[in-house]
C-alpha cells in the first residue's frame, strides 16, 4: 500500500508538470520566449488499501470510515524507529497497558480492543505484516516485539471491517515494509541511554532498473529500570524484488530473536517502599519467529489485475513465570507437599511425594511455571482487482480468499520452590505431576492444537457521482479448531465456527476539503483453543501457564460497528502558510457473546461468554504542517461498558461477597480503558539542521481489573511529557536525543486485584491475609521515570 501511495503522488506531480514540459520539448530556440503558464498545485492523491494483501486502493476521501496512517518519519519523531510509540503518542483511541511492564511487550488498546502479547487478553484487533496475519494461532496475541520497527514503511489503522478476517471486531493494524523500491540508501545507526541501552541498527536499499533489494537490522540491550528486567532483542528483515510495467514479484524474510523480562505488575505497598521492585520473580519471554513471504501482482488489462501471496510463519515462545501457589504443608505435617486442600498428597512425575519444602509453613513457597509454544503456519491469499467503469461510473472491485493453516504444540509444567528475600522462586528440582480429573489443576499439559481459517471477500465502491462514492463489502470466515490431548482425553475435542461478515458505507464531498462519511460494519472472533479449553468454572487454570478440562464449547464474538463524521483540508494563507487536516467523528462497536477472562486469582482463572458489551466514542484531530512546524492534536472518547448483568469471580476485590464474587450491572466500565485521552505532539525546526519537539499525552482514569463492577477507586488519570531534538552536523551525518517522561512523573498503565500477603513482600505486613487489615490488594503496573537517549545517524 505504501509503494502504491508513493506511485499516485508521483503521477500527481508528473501531471501537474505535463503542460510546462510539452512547452519545453516543442519551443522554438529562437523564438521570443513567452510567459510561463501559471503552475497549478495538484494535492498529493492519499490512497489507502482495501485489502490486508495491498495492491489495490481508493483514495481516502472514498473510504467511509476513519482510518489513521503513520509513515516511517513519523515513527522516527522521537529519535529511534518505534511502532509502539509511534501509535501510543500519534494514533487516535490508541493506549497502552504495560501489563507486563515492558516496553516492548505492550497491550495495544484501539477504540477500547486489544492486541496484546498476553493469553487470557480479549483480542479484538487483527494484525498484519505485509498482507499476512501474525495474530499468533494459540490464543490470537500479537507479538509487538516480532516486527522489525527499522523496517516499518506505514502503518495503517483501520476501523472495522469485515474484509480483514477474523479478530477485526474493534479494527485492523495493516503494517507495510520497506523494500528497494520505497528505500534507497543506506542508514545506521548507534545509540546509548538510561539503564545501559545499548542500540544499534542499520538499513540499506538498492534499485537497479526492474530489481530492488532491502536488508534492516537491529540489535538491543538494556539492563531495565527494574529489578531483574534486561531486555534483548535482535530483529532482521530482508527484502528482493522485481517490477516492470505490469508485473511485480516479491521474496520477503522477518527474524526475531529477543529476549525479554517484563516483571509484571507489583502490590501498591511494595512499590510505596521501591518503584524498582518486582513480585514473585521469575518473569521471562523468549520469542522467536522466521516468516518467509513471497507476493506478486500482475496486471491482466489496464483494468483488471491479481495479486497474490503465499507465506511461511515459524513461532517458538518460551515463558517463565514465577508465581505464588496453592501447594501448602499437608495438614496434619508430614514433611510432604499437599494440594490446596491441605490433604491430597502433591506427587512427582515417578508418583513419589514432593518433600515439604516449606518446613511446615515457615518459609514462603511459590512455583515456577513454565511454558512452550510452537507453531507453524502456512497460508495464502489471492484476489482480483477490477478498476473499471461501470455503466459510465467509476468502479472498484475486489474478489478474493485466504487460507491459514497452523500446528501448535503446547506444554506447560510446574516446579514449586522456595520464595527468598528478593522475591525470586528458586529452583528446586521438585516438578508436581497432577493428572487429569483429579479435581485440582493438571499438569504437566501438552496439547496439539490445529487452526484451519478459511476467508471468501469481496468489496466494491462504486461512484454514484462525482461527489458520491458507496462501499459494500463483505466476508465469509470458517474456522475449525481442532485439539488432541497427548496426556489424557480432556483437552480433545473439535469445533467448528463459521460466519458471514456484511458491511456497506458511504462518502459525500460536500465541497472541496470537506468530506462526510458514514458506515455499518459486522465482524466475528472464533474462541481459540487457549479459551476454548480453559473455560470450565469448576477448574480454573493458570493464565497462561496450564488448561482445563474440556467444557460446552464457547460461542463466537460476533461485532456490530456504527460510525460516521466529517474529515476535510484548508489553508489560512493570510495567516500561515501551512496546510490543516482535521477529522471528527462517532463511532459504536456492540458485541454479542463477549468472550472475558475471569481472574480467579492474580494468575489463574478461566473464559466465558458474558453477553453484551459495548465500545462507542468520540474521534477528532487536527494537524497542521509548513517548512518550519509541525503539530498535530487529538482528543479521543472511549466509552467502554457492559451491557449484560453478570456474576464474575474477583475473591480479591474488597467488595467481593462471601463466595468471592461480584455482580456487575449494565453500563459497568469495563477494566484497563481510559474514558478521555489528549494526544499534543509539537516540532520546530529552529535553523534548517536543527529541529526540536515534544509529545504530551494525557489518559484519564480506568479502573482496574478485578473491578468491572466499579465499586473501587479508579486507578488515577496521568499525563506524561517527552521531548527530543535532532541536528544534521553534515549532510549525513546526524546526531538526536530524547528524554522520555521528562518530568518524571509516577504513574501506573494498568492495575489489578490481587493477594499480595504470605510471601514477606516489602511493605504488607507480616501474617496478614488478603482483604485483611493493613493490606492493600491493587497491584499496579508502574512506568518508567525519566530516561535519556541519544545516538548519531549516518545515511548516504
Amino acid at each position: 500500500m505504501g509503494s502504491f501511495g508513493t506511485a499516485c503522488r508521483a503521477c500527481a506531480v508528473a501531471l501537474a508538470l505535463l503542460p510546462t514540459a510539452s512547452l519545453a520539448q516543442t519551443a522554438d530556440p529562437a523564438a521570443p520566449s513567452a510567459p510561463s503558464p501559471p503552475v497549478i498545485a495538484v494535492p498529493p492523491v492519499d490512497v489507502i488499501g482495501t485489502t490486508p494483501l495491498g495492491g489495490t486502493g481508493i483514495e481516502r476521501d472514498k473510504v467511509p470510515a476513519n482510518v489513521q496512517t503513520i509513515t516511517s518519519s513519523g515513527l522516527t519523531r522521537e529519535g529511534t524507529a518505534s511502532l509502539v510509540g509511534g501509535l501510543a503518542d500519534q494514533a487516535g483511541s490508541v493506549n497502552v497497558n504495560a501489563t507486563l511492564v515492558d516496553p516492548f511487550q505492550p497491550d495495544i488498546l484501539y477504540r477500547g480492543f486489544e492486541a496484546s502479547p498476553v493469553l487470557g487478553t480479549p483480542q479484538g484487533i487483527a494484525v498484519y505484516q505485509n498482507g499476512v496475519r501474525v495474530n499468533e494461532a494459540f490464543g490470537d496475541t500479537v507479538n509487538w516485539d516480532l516486527i522489525p520497527d527499522i523496517a516499518v514503511d506505514r502503518i495503517d489503522m483501520v476501523s472495522a471491517n469485515p474484509v480483514y478476517g477474523l479478530n477485526a471486531l474493534g479494527g485492523a493494524a495493516v503494517v507495510t515494509m520497506k523494500n528497494g523500491f520505497t528505500f534507497q540508501g543506506f542508514n545506521s545507526e548507534l545509540g546509548l541511554g538510561s539503564y545501559g541501552a545499548h542500540n544499534e541498527s542499520f538499513e540499506y536499499g538498492k534499485r537497479i532498473g526492474v530489481f530492488g533489494a532491502y536488508i534492516a537490522g537491529r540489535s538491543f540491550d538494556e539492563g531495565g529500570w527494574r529489578d531483574f528486567s534486561p531486555d534483548h532483542l535482535r530483529q532482521l528483515y530482508a527484502d528482493i524484488g522485481a517490477r516492470t510495467e505490469r508485473a511485480t514479484l516479491a521474496i520477503n524474510f522477518t527474524g526475531a530473536t529477543n529476549r525479554l523480562f517484563g516483571e509484571g505488575t507489583t502490590p501498591v505497598q511494595e512499590l510505596a517502599v521501591d518503584r524498582a521492585l518486582d513480585f514473585t520473580t521469575p518473569q521471562s519471554n523468549f520469542n522467536q519467529v522466521t516468516l518467509v513471504t513471497i507476493s506478486g501482482s500482475y496486471d491482466l488489462t489496464d483494468a483488471l489485475s491479481v495479486q497474490a501471496n503465499v507465506y511461511r510463519r515459524e513461532f517458538l515462545q518460551n515463558v517463565v513465570n514465577g508465581n505464588t501457589t496453592d501447594f501448602t504443608a499437608c495438614v496434619p505435617a508430614n514433611g510432604f507437599l499437599c494440594q490446596s486442600d491441605g490433604t491430597t498428597p502433591a506427587l512427582g512425575p515417578t508418583g513419589a511425594p514432593i518433600p515439604d519444602i516449606s518446613q511446615s509453613g515457615a518459609v514462603p513457597i511459590g512455583e515456577n511455571d513454565f511454558e512452550t509454544i510452537h507453531t507453524v503456519t502456512y497460508g495464502s491469499t489471492a484476489q482480483t482487482n477490477y478498476t473499471g467503469n461501470v455503466a459510465g461510473h467509476s468502479n472498484n472491485l475486489v474478489l478474493g480468499g485466504s487460507i491459514d493453516r497452523s500446528l501448535t504444540g503446547f506444554q506447560s509444567s510446574t516446579e514449586v520452590g522456595v520464595i527468598n528475600s528478593s522475591l525470586q522462586v528458586l529452583p528446586s528440582g521438585f516438578f508436581v505431576d497432577t493428572p487429569e480429573n483429579s479435581g485440582f489443576n493438571a499438569t504437566p499439559v501438552s496439547l496439539t492444537a490445529s487452526n484451519n481459517y478459511y476467508g471468501l471477500f469481496v468489496t466494491d465502491t462504486f461512484d454514484v457521482t462525482s461527489a458520491i462514492a458507496v462501499t459494500a463489502s463483505g466476508r465469509y470466515n470458517i474456522a475449525e479448531i481442532g485439539l488432541v490431548d497427548r496426556l489424557g482425553s480432556n483437552l480433545t475435542g473439535n469445533n467448528r465456527y463459521a460466519h458471514f461478515n456484511p458491511a456497506l458505507g458511504a462518502t459525500y464531498k460536500i465541497v472541496t476539503g470537506l468530506t462526510a462519511y458514514a458506515g455499518y460494519a459486522e465482524g466475528n472472533r472464533a474462541p481459540t483453543p487457549s479459551e476454548i479449553e480453559c473455560s470450565n468454572p469448576a477448574e480454573p487454570c493458570l493464565l497462561p501457564s496450564s488448561l482445563s478440562s474440556d467444557p460446552p464449547t464457547l460461542k463466537q464474538v460476533i461485532s456490530h460497528t456504527y460510525e460516521a463524521g466529517l474529515r476535510g483540508n484548508f489553508t489560512l494563507p493570510e495567516t500561515v502558510p501551512g496546510r490543516f487536516n482535521w477529522n471528527a467523528g462517532l463511532f459504536r462497536t456492540d458485541l454479542d457473546d463477549d468472550i472475558y477472562g475471569i481472574a480467579t486469582s492474580l494468575s489463574s482463572g478461566f473464559f466465558e461468554n458474558i453477553g453484551s458489551t459495548r465500545r462507542q466514542g468520540i474521534e477528532t484531530g487536527i494537524r497542521y504542517k509548513d517548512e518550519k512546524w509541525s503539530i498535530y492534536l487529538d482528543y479521543s472518547l472511549v466509552d467502554a461498558t457492559f451491557q449484560s448483568p453478570l456474576t464474575l469471580a474477583s475473591p480479591s476485590n474488597p467488595f467481593a461477597d462471601a463466595s468471592g464474587n461480584i455482580n456487575v450491572r449494565p453500563g459497568d466500565r469495563l477494566p484497563g480503558i481510559p474514558e478521555h485521552q489528549i494526544k499534543l505532539g509539537v516540532d520546530y525546526r529552529i535553523v534548517p539542521k536543527w529541529t526540536v519537539g515534544g509529545v504530551l499525552t494525557y489518559f484519564s482514569d480506568q479502573y482496574l481489573r478485578g473491578d468491572e463492577s466499579n465499586q473501587n477507586a479508579p486507578l488515577p488519570g496521568y499525563a506524561v511529557l517527552s521531548l527530543h531534538s535532532s541536528y544534521e552536523i553534515t549532510e549525513n551525518f546526524e546526531v538526536f536525543g530524547n528524554v522520555q517522561n521528562a518530568l518524571d512523573s509516577r504513574y501506573a498503565t494498568f492495575a489489578q486485584f490481587g493477594d499480595p500477603t504470605g510471601v514477606g513482600a516489602p511493605g504488607v505486613p507480616a501474617g496478614a491475609v488478603t482483604n485483611g487489615p493493613g493490606v492493600d490488594n491493587r497491584f499496579l503496573a508502574p512506568a518508567a521515570p525519566i530516561a535519556v537517549f541519544g545516538g548519531i545517524r549516518v545515511t548516504f
